[in-house]
């Protein structure tokens, strides 16, 4: 096998054809890699070999075609054939001098990841697993190539049959799909089933999107070594065909084949049985498709079952929303998932909505129970501006899936009122999805319309008004909490008296500190020394982010006094010793100490608890930020934000925080390359590179026609 692995690879780059895939492939990969990486900064390889593979489709068969269809057209394939050598043997010698020519690419993008992770942030696992679905992608279009070289003396044939079954291969998905999508019957299913083992891009893309998983390597590799044992089978019944003894060996052949396929078939189908645990590994640098700690402790606490409902053929469901279920199943026998496919019982959600929900959507029942989590809010968007058009920013599968499991096995539904008619600051529809993921409702509650705030109201929130309350408002919310009501409380910077929205903070003896927050401690600002990162004080509401960060930017100071009889204050957040507030700001950049202005340190996020009239506890938080509820404060602490207040308006609920699990955010840090830098990259990487390969190939293959 050595003698026949080092002549195929002298063959190859003794003439023209290895260089020139080499210089292809890297051509290709130059580009996309100037382009995706080096211009627009992405933290990942994977984008560029997903680019790079359709090319792989393109020329490979240029590699394959003559491996062993010349041989036979030159009658060379005798000597190999009455060669004391097995047949296997000949087969892996040329098969492993093939994978050497394709490995030489993948070792140079292999390189890149090393290089890249010095610009900044990189997904190294991302990058190195789609790398390794690229190489065993190429492994396998090598073997089906080689496959096909043994059944015809026809390069030309080889080629064209080739590109054909690896196109094929790459538009499989898509074939599946449309055939899902409108076949309803046994059949069709069955058809789907059979065509997705020829889908070979598919897990490609998985290995690409941040799972190294066991079922699309071993699937690469079996079937890599199927399409081996069949070409040793061709092979060798012409060898014996040579000797005559056909007959006999036909009939092995064929039992060897059937037996090799469906020892292949099995080993992949069992795999499907053994848990994701063990054979799926989450390679993102953020862990995006791990369960949180808090969704595991959730899960395996369930004491009701939950049947959740797929609305899908199973062919063709979301890859990730996929995982989420598995994982969920596997740890709690009280979880069961169901695929079922719109396309045969159109009807069924009928049982639980009146509004059809999108394919791949989800119906979680419990019981008499049900929640239904439509496909629109399993991703959140952005728009990007570059291109005008909402992008997936994030993944929410894994809140959404929680907070309907929590709906269904609880019947603790409390509501919200969000006071509006004061020029009260909108929230943005992250944090009222937020609440809604807190299984609490809300509404909008126009004060000036109303006669109070509702009896069936756990809780109120009043945003940064920007105009005072009129003194009936007020009357109406103290009242409120003074029949033991909660409320969260934001103030905010303006130019008018807010006479009677202060009787409201004053209910609970605080006050707001005048001036805004100037913070000189460089640890505990960003940039400006208005935007700030306070201390987060260890308590029960603050336990998920006190580890991270809080950002609080143009926040007040609040005052109260801990004396105070009958109520009970717990700071936080806070800011440091070298704090001070600026009154009289006349602009933005203005930072220096001057007469009149108030020393720290303050408190910009705070607790408050109250005996009220009735000998309840009425229970209120204060955030000095009117920004700090906002998408724009959330990505500066990713998620931090969003879980505080999820924290704060469950303790107001007084029911335990299904914990507020945010959307895990596909954003990554971009690369960052100064000009010269991306310039001479693409000299080296679409010039430089491929050139000196195609240029030595030229140079090889003139000095062996001049001999």
């Amino acid at each position: 096998m050595t003698a026949i692995y080092k002549r195929e690879l002298k063959a190859f780059f003794s003439s023209v054809t290895g260089w020139l895939f080499v210089a292809v492939n890297l051509l290709v990969f130059g580009i996309y890699f100037t382009v995706y990486n080096m211009m627009l900064g992405y933290p990942t390889i994977s984008y560029v070999l997903q680019s790079v593979v359709l090319v792989f489709n393109m020329t490979i068969p240029i590699l394959t075609m003559r491996s062993l269809s010349e041989e036979r057209k030159n009658r060379t394939d005798q000597l190999i054939l009455t060669a004391p050598v097995s047949v296997g043997k000949i087969v892996l010698g040329k098969y492993f001098a093939m994978v050497t020519v394709i490995a030489i690419p993948v070792v140079i993008a292999g390189a890149v990841p090393l290089l890249l992770m010095q610009a900044g942030e990189f997904q190294t696992g991302v990058s190195y697993s789609s790398l390794l679905g690229f190489f065993l992608y190429g492994c396998l279009a090598l073997a089906i190539g080689l496959f096909l070289s043994s059944l015809t003396e026809s390069v030309v044939i080889a080629a064209v049959l080739s590109f054909v079954v690896l196109f094929l291969g790459f538009i499989m998905g898509g074939i599946c799909n449309v055939i899902s999508g409108f076949g309803t019957t046994g059949f069709a299913r069955l058809l789907v089933k059979i065509l997705s083992c020829f889908d070979m891009v598919r897990r490609f893309d998985i290995l690409s999107g941040g799972y190294l998983e066991m079922e699309a390597v071993v699937y690469y590799l079996t079937a890599t070594a199927l399409a081996l044992f069949w070409t040793t089978q061709i092979i060798q019944k012409r060898r014996y065909s040579v000797s005559g003894r056909g007959v006999r060996l036909g009939a092995y052949s064929v039992t060897g084949i059937v037996v090799m396929t469906g020892l292949v078939i099995a080993v992949n189908v069992l795999l499907n049985y053994v848990p994701d645990r063990y054979t799926s590994f989450d390679v993102t640098q953020n862990n995006l498709y791990t369960l949180t700690e808090d969704t595991q402790e959730f899960v395996k606490g369930l004491t009701e079952d939950v049947t959740i409902y797929v609305l899908v053929d199973e062919n063709g469901k979301n890859e990730d929303l996929d995982k989420t279920l598995t994982r969920m199943d596997e740890l709690s026998g009280h979880v069961k998932i169901e695929y079922v496919n719109p396309m045969v019982n159109p009807k069924f959600y009928y049982n639980y909505t009146q509004t059809e929900p999108s394919d791949n959507s989800l119906i979680i029942v419990s019981g008499d129970r049900s929640a239904v989590v439509d496909y629109g809010s399993i991703y959140t968007y952005e728009m990007n501006y570059d291109t005008y058009s909402y992008e997936a920013s994030g993944y929410d599968g894994e809140g959404q899936i929680v907070s309907a499991m929590v709906k269904v096995t609880t019947e603790d539904m409390p509501k919200f009122y969000i006071v509006t008619g004061h020029g009260e600051l909108n929230f943005e529809e992250s944090f009222l999805n937020a609440i809604q993921k807190e299984n609490i409702t809300y509404e909008e509650l126009p004060l000036y319309a109303a006669d109070g705030i509702p009896e069936d109201a756990k809780g109120i929130i009043i945003n940064a008004p920007t105009s005072d309350f009129s003194k009936e408002d007020a009357d109406k919310v103290i009242a409120y909490l003074d029949k033991g009501g909660n409320a969260l409380l934001v103030p905010t910077i303006v130019d008018v008296e807010m006479t009677n929205f202060d009787r409201i903070l004053a209910y609970y003896g605080v006050s707001v500190v005048d001036g805004v927050i100037v913070e000189e401690d460089r640890e505990r600002y960003y940039q400006n020394p208005y935007y700030l990162f306070p201390y987060i004080e260890s308590n029960e509401i603050t336990k998920q982010v006190v580890n991270g960060a809080i950002f609080a930017p143009f926040s007040r100071g609040l005052s109260y006094d801990d004396m105070a009889e009958g109520v009970y204050y717990t700071p936080l957040l806070t800011t440091s010793a070298d704090s001070f507030s600026k009154t009289g700001v006349s602009n933005g950049e203005d930072y220096s100490r001057q007469e009149g202005d108030i020393e720290g340190p303050f408190v910009v996020g705070l607790q408050a608890e109250k005996e009220a009239g009735n000998g309840e506890i009425s229970k209120a938080f204060f955030v000095s930020s009117e920004n700090l509820f906002t998408d724009m404060a959330d990505d500066m602490a990713p998620g931090n934000n969003e879980k505080l207040f999820c924290s704060m308006v469950s303790a107001l609920a007084d029911h335990e925080s299904v914990v507020g699990i945010p959307a895990k955010s596909f954003s990554m840090n971009p690369l960052i390359f100064s000009a010269q830098t991306v310039m001479a990259a693409s000299v080296i990487c679409v010039i430089l590179v491929p050139g000196i390969s195609l240029v030595t190939g030229i140079v090889i293959w003139v000095r062996r026609r001049r001999r």
